[in-house]
Formats: structure tokens, sequence, C-alpha cells
């Protein structure tokens, strides 16, 4: 095996490693929620998206959050259990990454402009720095959607080398 060879093994397994712990987070975000009923039917959700009108959602996200996504608590309180539990599952199994990989940069782009908001008179770096929590997820979905994620570590993976599909 030649240094370029193991170079291109070495980076495919560190970002599948990447992609199974990103996985296995959003399994714990999302077991809670499916298999509990506080998120999605007794308020949870609600809670939260209280709590980011009252302190952190950025200006432009006000209305969405007021005008559509509480009056429809319930209904997306069951799609972001759902999505989490599913983006999770694929991730960590390595199948329909690049979907997954979409779905859940949406999703941290929504929270991230629903709940980082530093103040408009903020500087520049805190709208970073406030954003971390979903910034960093954000990054790694956007890898993940870019690059091969499932080449090593996968179910997607076994399945090519079993000769079950080919692309």
């Amino acid at each position: 095996m030649n240094t370029q060879t193991s170079d291109a093994a070495r980076n495919a397994t560190a970002l599948a490693v990447l992609r199974i712990g990103v996985g296995v987070f959003f399994l714990i975000f999302g077991e809670y929620k499916v298999f509990g009923t506080q998120f999605t039917l007794h308020g949870g959700f609600q809670y939260w998206i209280n709590k980011f009108l009252a302190e952190g959602a950025y200006p432009f996200m006000v209305p969405i959050l007021r005008g559509f996504v509480l009056p429809h608590a319930t209904v997306i309180a069951f799609l972001v259990a759902y999505s989490e539990f599913a983006i999770g599952l694929a991730l960590a199994f390595g199948v329909l990454v690049r979907p997954a990989s979409a779905g859940g940069l949406l999703f941290m782009l929504t929270l991230l402009f629903s709940s980082d908001y530093p103040g408009a008179n903020a500087p520049f770096w805190q709208y970073f720095g406030a954003s971390l929590s979903h910034s960093v997820f954000a990054l790694c979905f956007l890898v993940f959607l870019v690059g091969r994620a499932d080449t090593v570590l996968s179910l997607t993976a076994r399945r090519r080398s079993s000769g079950a599909g080919t692309e």
C-alpha cells in the first residue's frame, strides 16, 4: 500500500469515526423524544420554542416561530423527534448519509437562527461564539454532504464490497 492510499484510507476512517460519533449524538437526542412523551405530547417542544423567543431568536425567525411553529407545535415536535432519530440511525450505520446530512444541516441552521442570537449590539465574533452548539454540527453535516463519509465503517460500504449494489 503506497503512502497516498494509506493517507486516503486513514482520512476515510477518520471521517467515518466522526460520522458515527455525530450519529450517536443524534440517536441520543432523538431517543428520549421518540420513546418518551414529554417533548412531543406534554409541552417540551413548546417550552423550548418559548425559551428561544424569550432569550435568543434571530429577529427574522420570531414571526415564523410565533406564527407557524407554535400553532403546529405537536406535529413539528414529532417531526423533530423522528428526524433526529433517523439522522442518528443513518449516520451511525452509514446509510443514506447524504440525505440525512442535508436534513441535519437544515435542522442545525434552523436551530442556530432560532436560538443563538447574541443581540443586535453584539460584536461580530459573538455571533460565532453564540452558535457553537449548532454551527459545529452544521459543519460536520456539510462535510458529510460534500464528502464520502460512507466509504468505510458503514452498511453502504459493506453492501458495495459484497457486490450487492453498484453505483
